[in-house]
């Protein structure tokens, strides 16, 4: 299983059915805050969705291809963090934090220790992280963490009733220093 602490105060852990419910209420909790980034959050409608993205989640970390962990900031789950589309030379991060623990570094600090994991531990050459471009708090944690901005990708996302621009950013193996 997944479990990595990053810190005293954050740990990562592999989201679990159990998991379905409190998941599913921070969602509810912070629909509004999270529709004006995230494209699933109108599809998020009961805990029953909540366990079927964590079931799928358990299915993709079983045959490698990524995982969905929760983060916990001391120990209330805030948000989520994990890969996408991974291979051999390079994986897409993807993560997002409920809006009462924005602020605290929660995020930027849960990416360097998953960014380092994807280096140390998987052996990838690569990590990717695409943000909308005018999510300004989202693009901060690459910006933070030393990526380079790649490229934009113009209307390349639908957002409800409109299409967006997302900003990729990449960090290499031998650029990354923990």
């Amino acid at each position: 299983m997944f479990h990595v602490q990053v810190d005293s105060e954050i740990d990562l852990r592999l989201l679990q059915p159990r998991h379905a419910e409190p998941l599913f209420a921070l969602v509810e909790q912070n629909r509004d805050y999270l529709r004006e980034w995230l494209p699933w959050v109108d599809g998020t409608r009961s805990a029953d969705d909540s366990e079927q993205f964590i079931q799928h989640s358990l299915q993709q970390f079983a045959d490698g291809n990524g995982f969905s962990a929760g983060i916990w900031y001391r120990s209330e789950l805030a948000g989520c963090i994990g890969f996408h589309d991974p291979d051999r030379a390079k994986v897409e991060l993807g993560y997002w934090l409920a809006e009462p623990f924005q602020g605290k570094g929660i995020m930027t600090r849960a990416c360097h220790r998953v960014v380092t994991y994807a280096f140390s531990e998987l052996m990838l050459n690569r990590v990717q992280i695409f943000a909308a471009a005018t999510n300004h708090k989202s693009r901060a944690v690459p910006e933070r963490l030393g990526f380079k901005q790649e490229g934009m990708l113009r209307e390349t996302e639908w957002l409800y009733d409109r299409f967006i621009d997302l900003v990729v950013y990449g960090v290499l193996a031998q650029e990354w220093s923990e």
